[in-house]
């Protein structure tokens, strides 16, 4: 995915995973940049906007291909579907113009008095209602070609609408962060909720007042609104409490706000990020991140498929199985993704090279964060291998020369090796090295007389290879740990050699005599090691003894430094025109 078009059509020759990609629908894509995707009630046609220049694009799923294309005279803010079909579409566009198209091509164009930003059509009353720059929603009634009086709202601008679906009460966002209801069928105001406050948490930290960017009804009590700093608010008409408030926590403004059914899920996208969450606990399902930056999201309905509109020419689709079967003119998505699930494959990026910010900072490309040189995944990012090799020749020019002494001085160490050495303590925990190398000696005395197998060493062995060599496995010997555990690894150590001692006079009068009578052996040894868990004790408990008269005696000291010091009060002054951001500023 990161690769040119160019690069991918010679990739496309010599690998095989590159062949085995689909294409669900062919050239699904715009010029430059696609702003909105809708899909036909009947589920056929898929209908797309962009640039440049402004133009509609129509994609009959039946085929899989474009249907037709109609350019358009200026850029589109949003349209509509009123039919079923392709058949009878509605454009607002950014000059004012209302632009109404049938089957066969354009249609008729009128103006509204104020630019526009969304509208919604009323089913019953064929009125369409739009909402802009302005504090008046303006009626244009279909069926007899003419405006209708203006709803007057208290809001200087509005920025999303909507119309419920079961009872028809049309719903606005206002650019001063409240939701103003109306009844179409008696032109009058009858809810406000103030979304804004209701936005602002304890965990919430918000710059400036948030706006209405997005609504959405669900069924006839439920209604998400979406706000320009990234937060969705989910209703219940009843209440003019939020039910739950989820924040994006990127702060930017909520582009789309979906309803999935089948999962009680709420899609939820701003320019950045779409999340999947539930709507009656909040809990995150998933989320994706794609590449380029979101404009709009379109569910395809009864399906786990899912359409964008990108920052890019090409838009889109993602398939979740999870959220339901593929549609049926792609049935054989669900045998693709069974396979998928049998064979997991890891990726590997060969050309590219995986840095953090501190790498970055390191070779001087620190400023290229945000460009297009730089991927960002997980803790860091994934650069052109190419260049981080330049950007390391240029930031330590001498590496190589750093590199050839290194070598050569692994060479003469080789070479020191292979004479005659006398036997050196390691830097990093000589006491312990000592007292194994004394062990390793005593032990293999007893195992040459017994003839027994001998163990290997701890400081041979390469699991323990860094314990001897790493400053940071350095024994404290000072710890509170280690001074509590030294008497018992000091009776431990006694107690080994006064029972290799033991066994020594033990084979020496095997040799001489016959077998001692039985228990005479461990008689001794139980008596032995009663008289030793007795010094064991006395000696942990004198230990702690110290260890509390040393903290008593910290404590004494950082009492009397605290009776030294002066307290004196501070004033701050606050600075005028200071806003309000959130209640942890306020606290």
């Amino acid at each position: 995915q990161w690769l040119s078009d160019r690069k991918k059509r010679a990739l496309q020759k010599k690998d095989v995973d590159i062949r085995r990609r689909i294409e669900l629908i062919q050239d699904f894509e715009m010029p430059t940049v696609s702003t909105k995707i809708k899909v036909s009630r009947d589920g056929q046609y898929i209908m797309a906007v962009g640039t440049y220049k402004p133009r509609i694009r129509c994609f009959d799923t039946y085929q899989l291909s474009q249907k037709f294309e109609r350019c358009l005279d200026s850029e589109v803010v949003t349209f509509e579907i009123l039919s079923d079909d392709y058949s009878k579409i509605v454009f607002l566009q950014c000059g004012r113009f209302v632009e109404f198209h049938s089957q066969h091509g354009h249609y008729y164009k009128t103006r509204i008095p104020k630019f526009g930003r969304d509208f919604s059509y009323h089913y019953p009353s064929c009125d369409l209602y739009f909402v802009g720059a302005s504090s008046e929603v303006y009626r244009l009634n279909l069926e007899q070609g003419r405006f209708l009086n203006s709803l007057q709202t208290d809001a200087s601008e509005s920025n999303a609408c909507d119309i419920n679906p079961v009872h028809f009460l049309f719903a606005m966002g206002t650019a001063e962060g409240k939701v103003e209801c109306w009844d179409p069928r008696t032109r009058n105001r009858v809810g406000l909720l103030d979304c804004a406050l209701s936005s602002v948490t304890a965990d919430t930290e918000i710059d400036g007042l948030p706006s209405v960017s997005a609504l959405k009804f669900d069924g006839a009590l439920n209604m998400a609104v979406g706000t320009s700093t990234g937060q969705v608010l989910l209703y219940d008409l009843r209440s003019s409490n939020p039910l739950i408030v989820k924040d994006h926590h990127y702060g930017l403004p909520i582009k789309s706000v979906q309803f999935q059914h089948q999962l009680d899920l709420i899609i939820s996208a701003d320019c950045r990020i779409i999340k999947m969450w539930n709507k009656d606990t909040g809990k995150i399902f998933t989320s994706m991140e794609p590449e380029y930056g979101i404009n709009d999201v379109c569910l395809y309905p009864n399906s786990g498929m899912l359409m964008t509109a990108n920052e890019a020419p090409k838009m889109n689709i993602y398939y979740i199985p999870v959220l339901g079967p593929a549609p049926k003119w792609c049935s054989f998505l669900d045998n693709l993704t069974e396979e998928l699930e049998e064979n997991p494959e890891t990726t590997v990026y060969d050309d590219y090279k995986f840095v953090t910010r501190q790498d970055l900072e390191n070779l001087g490309l620190a400023h290229l964060i945000g460009s297009s040189l730089l991927r960002a995944y997980m803790h860091g990012f994934f650069m052109d291998i190419r260049l981080y090799h330049k950007a390391k020749m240029m930031a330590n020019p001498f590496a190589y020369e750093e590199y050839r002494r290194e070598k050569i001085r692994q060479k003469i160490e080789e070479t020191r090796a292979q004479r005659v050495q006398l036997k050196k303590l390691p830097k990093v925990n000589k006491e312990l090295a000592l007292k194994l190398i004394e062990e390793e000696g005593e032990e293999q005395q007893v195992t040459r007389k017994r003839k027994q197998k001998n163990v290997p060493s701890l400081l041979k062995d390469d699991r323990f290879k860094v314990m001897f060599e790493n400053p940071d496995f350095q024994v404290d010997e000072q710890s509170e740990e280690f001074r509590l555990l030294n008497p018992l690894v000091s009776k431990i150590s006694e107690k080994r050699k006064r029972k290799l001692k033991l066994l020594e006079e033990l084979e020496a009068q095997e040799q001489e005599e016959e077998e001692e009578p039985e228990g005479k052996a461990s008689d001794a040894e139980s008596s032995e090691s009663s008289d030793d868990e007795k010094g064991w004790v006395e000696e942990v408990r004198k230990q702690r003894k110290l260890l509390r008269q040393e903290e008593k005696v910290k404590r004494q000291e950082r009492f009397k430094e605290d009776q030294q010091t002066s307290l004196k009060p501070q004033f701050f002054e606050i600075k005028e025109g200071e806003e309000f951001r959130s209640f942890k500023d306020s606290a």
